[in-house]
């Protein structure tokens, strides 16, 4: 009986080794949790930005608004009959 005993002791020692000493242990396993749980969360990230850019490209393709505005804001463009005024404040 006392055997027996000892046997499922050293069961549980070898199992207990194997668990956290292993190939499969433990502490790694947390960490790729956690890993993964970061990776999901810049994924989600970046996939809300190609949403926005896929907005913003389908948008310049469809009308020739989006464009104007782009080339205006972003190049300082102006029609041949606009006169541009730049007011600066003075301290």
């Amino acid at each position: 009986m006392r055997w027996i005993v000892a046997l499922f002791a050293l069961a549980l020692v070898a199992m207990q080794l194997e668990l956290w000493f292993g190939d499969d242990r433990r502490p790694a396993l947390e960490e790729l949790r956690i890993a993964v749980a970061e990776q999901s969360a810049e994924n989600q990230a970046l996939a809300e930005r190609n949403a926005d850019l896929e907005a913003e490209i389908r948008n310049l393709r469809q009308g020739s608004e989006a464009a104007e505005e782009r080339a205006r804001s972003d190049l300082g463009l102006l029609k041949p009959d606009e006169t541009y005024y730049q007011i600066a404040e003075i301290d």
